[in-house]
Order: structure tokens, then sequence, then C-alpha cells
């Protein structure tokens, strides 16, 4: 498939900008650009949506969080919900780089959406990203009712990065007896930290996540090689995937990681998940997070959406 204008688009702007690679960078220096890009792209938060921020306990200390809600849900409503893990390479985003995609599933989807800000590496390497969204996972289920959510209605799901917490904290919740999931949501989700498919060597740069930013994220999360065979980092060679709850696996045509996210999503299938592939063909890596400059990016949240009201509301019982 062709690459879709609105995508070209995009890539000229960026390389007019002439910005520094990312991998160029110091953690906190990608940190600072990349939340400069973010307003642009993904616009004001939908109207509708209460939100509220506090803090949970976690294994490190405080974890932030933030909660979206529907405004016109009964206040006493026990609402299913949503743990979501933001993308950026387990280095950089936070609870403002992903509000404007977590505040829409919440509105379109009708349920509650929990953000997790979980700690970024290198300050805090593997395995503290994903201990601190098991965490939140953890406190939705034994708290969920003070703050107005249904804890036997949940979702994991993520971008990116957070698509690879998403995915390891489903395969957690299965082996530990932690929450019964309905729906793991993964979009272009990093799924094996070891191996290099044929969409790294192909979409190796000039489509923005390059292969060398990749190296420059594993560095920084696993900078153990030896560690990168961990479910927890690469789902993808966990023994079994055979148990998990249903997936919706979104991938974008020109991104490194579309082949290992086709990859997980056949290997669920083979190991008895229900799982669906949906692949936004003229799309870019993280394109979800642009609305305000992607069509692909409206339609791929309206689906996500869709799987979620699908999974956690029609589906009650």
């Amino acid at each position: 498939m062709a690459l879709d204008p609105e995508s070209q688009r995009l890539l000229d702007l960026a390389a007019a900008a002439n910005r520094p690679a990312w991998n160029s960078l110091s953690p906190q220096a990608a940190r600072d650009l990349y939340l400069s890009l973010r307003p642009p792209a993904q616009g004001p938060r939908p109207a509708g949506v209460t939100v509220t921020d506090r803090t949970i306990p976690g294994p490190g200390g405080a974890v932030p969080i933030r909660l979206y809600r529907p405004a016109a849900a009964a206040t006493d409503a026990l609402l299913p919900a949503l743990v979501f893990a933001h993308g950026g390479g387990w280095v950089f985003g936070n609870l403002e780089s992903h509000d404007v995609l977590c505040a829409q599933l919440a509105l379109d989807a009708g349920i509650a959406v929990c953000a997790v800000d979980y700690r970024l590496a290198p300050e805090a390497r593997f395995p503290g990203a994903f201990d601190d969204v098991v965490a939140a996972l953890q406190w939705v289920q034994a708290n969920g009712a003070t703050v107005g959510i249904d804890a036997s209605r949940l979702a994991v799901g993520g971008d990116s990065a957070g698509g690879n917490l998403a995915a390891a904290v489903a395969i957690w919740a299965r082996d530990t007896g932690g929450p019964r999931l309905r729906l793991q949501l993964l979009a272009y989700p990093v799924t094996d930290a070891v191996a290099r498919t044929d969409s790294y060597r192909r979409f190796y740069d000039g489509f923005g996540l390059n292969a060398e930013t990749m190296e420059w994220f594993f560095d920084h999360y696993t900078p153990d090689k030896a560690s990168r065979v961990d479910w927890r980092v690469s789902p993808l060679r966990a023994a079994s995937l055979a148990g998990l709850p249903p997936a919706l696996v979104i991938t974008a045509g020109y991104d490194p990681l579309r082949d290992e996210g086709r990859a997980y999503a056949w290997r669920l299938q083979q190991e008895g998940t229900l799982a669906d592939l949906v692949e936004f063909g003229g799309m870019l890596h993280g394109f979800l997070s642009t609305p305000m400059l992607l069509h692909g990016a409206r339609r791929g949240a309206a689906i996500c959406a869709a799987a979620l009201r699908e999974a956690l509301v029609l589906r009650a019982s």
C-alpha cells in the first residue's frame, strides 16, 4: 500500500523542521522535545469528559494516574475500565502526551480510563515500568469501586512501549491469578526486543520512528541485553500465549514494528486466543495520538473505542 498523503506531509514537515534525532539527545532533552510536539498533533481534550489526577502506591514510590470518565455517566455508576500505558520507548511520554487519546476512548466507549504515569528509563530501568503498570492494575482491581470503576470489567492497553507493557501485564495477570481481563488493546506494540524483522530493514530510516532510535530505547530500558529475552520485555518470546484475553492489535504499514505486531497477533490466534489484527497500511508509527494531523488517527481511535465498548459494555456477563 502507498504511504498515506497525510503521512507523507507529516514526514515532509518533520524534515523541514530539521529537528535532532531522538537518539542524539539526552533522555530529558528528548522528553522536552516530545512534549513540545504533542499539543498541535493531538489538539484539545474533547468536551464531555471528567478528569481526576491522583497517585497510588507503587513498588518505587507513588505512581501518578489520571482517571477519565464520561461526564454523562451517573456519578454513582460503576463503569468498566481500561488501564492504559502510554508509548514513548519507555524513555519519554507521560499523562499529557496521550491525554486526548485516553479522553476520546473514555468518551466514545462509555468507560473509565486509568492512564498510568509509570517510571521512565534510564532512571528506572526494566522492570520498573512493568512493575508500575502491574501495581496500577492491582490498585484498580482492589479499589476500583472507590473511584467509580467496576473491577469485574477491566481491559489493559497501550501504544508502542505501552503496548509492550499491556501485553506483558496480560500475561502476568493470567499467570498470577490477577484480574480476569476482557481485552488487551495493543497499538503497534513492541513484542520482541531481540530479533529484528524485515520491517526494521524496510523502514530503517525516513519514516518517523527509525531503527537507531529503537536501539536507543532498548539501551536505556534494558542495557543488560540478556534480559531482553524475558517475556516482560519480549512477550512474543513467552512460553505460551494460550489463555490470554481477546486482543485487538493495531499495526501501521510504514513502521519498523509492523512485523512483530503482526507476529504477535498471529501467534495469539495459533494458540487459541481470539485476536483481531487491523493494519493501517498507509500510516506511520504512533499515528493514533495525532488526530489533528492524520485521518487514520481518528478512524483508529474509533475502532479501538468500538472494541472496548463491545468487550466491556455490551458483553456485560
